[in-house]
């Protein structure tokens, strides 16, 4: 019999990992926490629940037959903005930056501890539903770009622009904080509340941002990198 569900931050989730082994272990820690669990053996399968009855969270195998984890990650994206943890074999960076780029909100390497995972599962829920910052209401502007932080909106020369919730956080957090340079640490503790992660998370992800808020990403004017530090938010002049 499943655990009672938490009161926390209970949410479907599909896990999606061709090891049953793996999956039972993932989705029992899973539903201790409160969550409804199921779980998929293959990337087309995967895909097809997802788009029918698009879950609250995925934990996504990368490695995966009929379709691989980014693939799937891909097409779900283009659909549906369901949260997507990714497991990703230990060593592999590209890998890890490529499934970021790719949409995946987070990554896990195997061999993994299923506590650290479920820890994860909490932490991405908590960004997607807004509990972490930005937190209040209000308008923020630079120039041309406007943020809409009760609405969740932002607009770029009068163009609704769409951003990741990860991305929307790391914007607002920088706007708040302009001309202060923070180590990639400090973001993901101060915007998504990680004392743990792999600082390049945040470097795929004000890559991501810059290409939709930059005239020229490769010579950004808004989001500039502090040689030994981190990054700084520069205000138009």
């Amino acid at each position: 019999m499943p655990a009672p569900k938490s009161p926390q931050n209970p949410a479907r989730v599909l896990v999606v990992d061709d090891d049953p082994t793996v999956a039972e272990v993932v989705a029992r820690y899973l539903e201790r926490d409160g969550h409804e669990v199921e779980c998929v053996g293959d990337g087309a399968e995967a895909l097809r629940r997802a788009l029918a009855d698009p879950p609250d969270l995925m934990v996504l195998d990368l490695m995966l037959p009929k379709l691989d984890g980014l693939q799937v990650c891909r097409k779900l994206r283009e659909r549906w903005p369901v949260p997507v943890i990714m497991l990703t074999a230990l060593g592999e960076e590209m890998d890890r930056v490529v499934g970021l780029e790719t949409g995946a909100d987070d990554y896990v390497a195997k061999p993994f501890s299923p506590r650290e995972l479920a820890l994860r599962v909490q932490s991405v829920l908590r960004r997607a539903r807004g509990a972490l910052v930005p937190t209040g209401t209000g308008v923020l502007r630079d120039g041309d770009l406007v943020v809409d932080v009760g609405a969740h909106e932002v607009r770029l020369g009068g163009k609704e622009i769409t951003l990741t919730a990860r991305e929307f956080d790391l914007l607002v957090y920088l706007l708040r904080n302009p001309r202060q340079a923070f180590s990639r640490t400090a973001l993901l503790d101060q915007v998504w509340g990680w004392s743990f992660g792999d600082s390049s998370t945040v470097t795929v992800h004000v890559r991501r941002l810059r290409e939709k808020i930059e005239d020229d990403p490769t010579d950004p004017r808004r989001i500039v990198t502090v040689w030994g530090v981190g990054y700084r938010y520069e205000p138009l002049p």
